[in-house]
């Protein structure tokens, strides 16, 4: 029986930016799980440093992810010629319109952990139960943008 080998040809000058948006993407995730830990903890009442925790998490961690993720997603998406298309194809839609969104959702949510954290507030708060809220929904969120990026439905 034979093997079949499926290769994939890229130009080797998408490498780099294709790299540091997964780079980034994982980085993203990562600190939202990582926020999500802390930040439901807090609201269960666990030690108030659980809150500061999450919010630095979402502020070193998720941002600066954000931040590759973007940039090197418009790198890539010039670098593989995608911006000459007369139509964006709809997984591309999927993640600029996750992107887009999850900035706006990922700064809300930073600014109610930091808010409440700042306050010292404790168990169940309204900053920890905001904040939370949001970064469950950023995970769901990113889970359909990566189920787009690696189906690439049409």
């Amino acid at each position: 029986m034979g093997v079949n080998v499926i290769a994939l040809l890229r130009a080797d000058s998408v490498n780099l930016p294709l790299f540091l948006h997964i780079l980034g993407a994982m980085t993203i995730v990562g600190a939202l799980v990582l926020a999500a830990t802390y930040l439901f903890g807090a609201w269960r009442g666990d030690a108030p440093e659980s809150l500061r925790s999450g919010f630095r998490a979402l502020l070193w961690g998720a941002i600066p992810g954000y931040l590759v993720m973007r940039i090197s997603a418009e790198w890539l998406y010039v670098e593989e010629g995608l911006d000459e298309l007369s139509s964006d194809p709809s997984w591309i839609g999927i993640g600029y319109g996750v992107a887009d969104i999850g900035l706006l959702v990922l700064i809300v949510g930073t600014v109610a952990a930091g808010m409440a954290a700042r306050r010292g507030e404790r168990r169940g708060t309204t900053g920890a139960r905001i904040s939370a809220s949001l970064v469950g929904l950023l995970l769901v969120m990113y889970l359909v943008a990566v189920w787009a990026m690696t189906t690439k439905p049409v």
